[in-house]
């Protein structure tokens, strides 16, 4: 088992320069991609005391925020992480349900839309949702079509859980969304696996063909993911390396989960 914790990390693994490089900040590379051996999940210590002293001060929604580039493993981590937590406890959100409805264009404008772009994303209706939720308040999530780019008019009535995950590429973007997060998790996976598994979930889900994912990958999907997703990784408070046996990080967030819910 090879737990990092971020803050304590240069105690047994750094040299002097190194550990100037741990500071949580945006124009640092992830301290995930300067270690030089296999590590199971990175924990941010303040993070990690701070909700041990909390953990029983409050029995207030616990929302998790799960992000991570497209392609990463996201929702195999929240299929992970659900598994053996009871279900009428724990809800899930995807930012795929909240993409902007696009009223009066044509398909073929609709089309070109940059969709890995935050401005994609109607974080407001999100924000409030989230808000509601919490308030004890049940929800209509809209259904997003990736056929037609566009929103259909049906919606998904949510009720609030005493956990709340959310999940999507672009959450940890947004200031106001990033504070409701109790928890903020990053899914990290090597851009060939990435890449390898968003065509075929774009041909096999979304009726993509293989010219026009790679296209979108090339023009949209890799320069966006290095503006906007990947310096997200210095927000997270937990940092998991995508990789179907690590059991060992998935275990870690549902023993956070498992604190909240006993």
């Amino acid at each position: 088992m090879k737990i990092i914790f971020c803050n304590l990390i240069f105690i047994l693994h750094c040299n002097t320069k190194f550990k100037k490089s741990l500071k949580k900040d945006t124009s640092q590379p992830s301290i995930l991609l300067k270690l030089n051996f296999d590590i199971d999940i990175v924990i941010d210590i303040d993070f990690l005391f701070y909700f041990c002293i909390n953990q029983n001060t409050t029995k207030n929604m616990l929302i998790i925020g799960i992000a991570g580039g497209t392609g990463s493993g996201k929702t195999t981590v929240v299929h992970q992480i659900m598994n053996e937590l009871p279900e009428t406890e724990v809800g899930i959100i995807s930012q795929d349900s909240y993409y902007k409805q696009n009223v009066g264009m044509s398909y073929e404008e609709r089309s070109n839309i940059n969709f890995d772009h935050p401005r994609a994303i109607d974080f407001e209706l999100l924000v409030q949702h989230l808000k509601d939720l919490k308030a004890g308040k049940t929800i209509d999530q809209p259904v997003y079509s990736f056929v037609t780019h566009n929103r259909t008019e049906d919606t998904v009535s949510t009720h609030p859980r005493k956990v709340m995950i959310v999940e999507g590429i672009l959450i940890l973007t947004n200031p106001e969304l990033r504070d409701l997060f109790d928890v903020k998790v990053y899914v990290h996976a090597d851009s060939d696996e990435r890449l390898i598994r968003r065509l075929k979930r774009d041909i096999a889900e979304r009726g993509r063909d293989m010219e026009e994912v790679l296209n979108r990958y090339q023009t949209t999907l890799k320069p966006m993911h290095q503006q906007f997703i990947e310096p997200t990784k210095a927000f997270a408070d937990i940092i998991i390396p995508n990789d179907k046996h690590n059991t060992v990080a998935i275990d870690v967030v549902r023993a956070v989960i498992t604190q909240r819910l006993t």
